[in-house]
């Protein structure tokens, strides 16, 4: 199903039955990495999964990808399929939209789930590497970029016990290369969103991989000072792609936490 945001149409898919549950992926993969996650949750919850702007079956639309942008399309999204009230989870790009969905709209808002992502903005070095990566794309295409992030994004235990896995993910990254100029120009300009998580007072779930190698758990443990209280758990052997690493234990984290929504 697509819906017209702004200006994009912004596509996405809907599973199951029950408490709505949002799930928004990262960069530079689509909704599918939530597959194995969807799966064992959507027996359970209606699972909502856009592919953010630039992503999957999602167009780019004019200009940076900003989180504002974002959260407008995710906003449109469940506009569209009737969610009032839901659940959302985020990795990496899809916990930074959150950020600014919970300053536009709280009350939709009934609890968040942060996987392998942070509220802290980006530092020098990574706003560097950001330029760095644009000027790669419009010199060489995507091709380079994306091999890198499917070798170091995911975790060294994961490509040593699951080889697979590098393939899978690497076939979901099929951004063009404006869409990727697009949303990386739109991550550089996110807000530090740290003062924040003191206002949330819906109740947080956070989800660490150990061996991510650009988000810390120094970063993410800044989570456990909301409102609403946070839950922490830390993956030692996952990486920046944990539910897809992992989708078993983090499906096992997420069941028992979410069972407070059921009604």
């Amino acid at each position: 199903m697509q819906v017209r945001s702004g200006d994009a149409n912004i596509f996405y898919e809907v599973l199951g039955k029950g408490p709505d549950l949002v799930l928004l992926h990262p960069f530079p993969v689509n909704h599918h990495i939530w597959d194995p996650i969807a799966e064992r949750l959507a027996n359970y919850y209606r699972v909502i999964l856009p592919d953010l702007r630039g992503h999957g079956g999602s167009e780019a639309g004019e200009g940076p990808a900003t989180m504002t942008k974002h959260a407008g399309d995710v906003l449109r999204v469940c506009g569209d399929v009737g969610v009032e009230r839901a659940v959302f989870c985020g990795n990496s790009i899809g916990g930074y939209v959150m950020m600014d969905l919970w300053r536009r709209s709280p009350m939709r808002m009934r609890g968040l789930v942060f996987v392998c992502s942070k509220a802290q903005p980006d530092a020098e070095a990574n706003l560097a590497k950001r330029v760095e990566t644009i000027n790669r794309v419009r010199r060489e295409g995507t091709a380079g970029v994306f091999d890198g992030n499917a070798q170091t994004l995911i975790g060294a235990s994961t490509r040593a016990r699951r080889p697979e896995v590098v393939g899978e993910l690497r076939a979901r990254m099929t951004l063009t290369p404006e869409a990727v100029i697009a949303v990386q120009a739109g991550l550089a300009t996110r807000p530090d969103s740290v003062p924040d998580i003191a206002e949330i007072d819906a109740p947080v779930l956070a989800i660490c991989g150990g061996e991510d190698p650009g988000i810390t758990e120094a970063e993410m443990r800044a989570f456990e000072s909301a409102a609403g209280g946070c839950e922490f758990h830390l993956l030692p052997d996952a990486g920046h792609f944990a539910a897809y690493e992992q989708p078993e234990r983090v499906a096992a984290i997420m069941r028992p936490w979410l069972a407070q929504f059921e009604f």
